[in-house]
């Protein structure tokens, strides 16, 4: 067994250390590693009201686990801003190329018994690929609002064109998470805790 020190989770660790929403001033500074376990909560809460509503057959805790790392690359790249990531076809593959060259740094910093492991964490099922999709526009929409609701305007397009988003894509299950969950993240403490 091959006793290296390996350097894979402590860089996985340094998503504390990226920010999010650079371009945008922000009440609440939100770093990728929060960001990351958010989109893994939530990507399994749809899977499950997939299961229970809709007639899937999803695996919420492996759908979880590509949530939580779906943005890992971005250790080495930074949170991009999305007009800049999709602003042509040539920036997108360009930033497609540069994700996949820093997994691959990564995957390097693991045994090579583990890697198998961790490389499955990228490979996506179209459904899985929906609900992760869909899971980081609602936790990046919840952002919007909680932003709105501390009086800061700056996230008020941002919350429009996720909306728009949300909808296009067609999730029932993202639709029935908004309905069911949505309105109770603009409440207090006190209120939630008395329901």
């Amino acid at each position: 067994m091959d006793r290296m020190n390996h350097g894979f989770f402590a860089m996985a660790f340094r998503m504390k250390y990226i920010q999010r929403w650079g371009l945008m001033y922000s009440v609440h500074h939100e770093n990728l590693s929060t960001h990351s376990l958010e989109v893994g909560v939530c990507a399994h809460a749809l899977a499950v009201i997939g299961n229970t509503y809709f007639g899937k057959r999803y695996d919420p805790d492996r759908i979880a686990s590509k949530g939580m790392f779906h943005d890992l690359p971005e250790i080495f790249t930074g949170d991009i801003p999305t007009p800049v990531k999709y602003f042509s076809d040539e920036t997108k593959q360009s930033y497609s190329a540069v994700e996949d060259a820093a997994l691959a740094r990564l995957y390097a910093m693991l045994p090579a018994e583990l890697r198998p492991s961790y490389e499955e964490l990228f490979r996506y099922t179209p459904e899985e690929k929906r609900l992760i999709k869909a899971a980081d526009k609602i936790c990046a929409l919840l952002k919007c609002r909680d932003e709105a609701h501390f009086g800061n305007p700056e996230f008020a397009e941002a919350e429009k064109t996720l909306l728009d988003s949300l909808a296009a894509m067609r999730c029932e299950e993202a639709e029935h998470f908004m309905q069911t969950f949505g309105d109770s993240f603009s409440q207090p403490i006190d209120t939630l805790l008395s329901k």
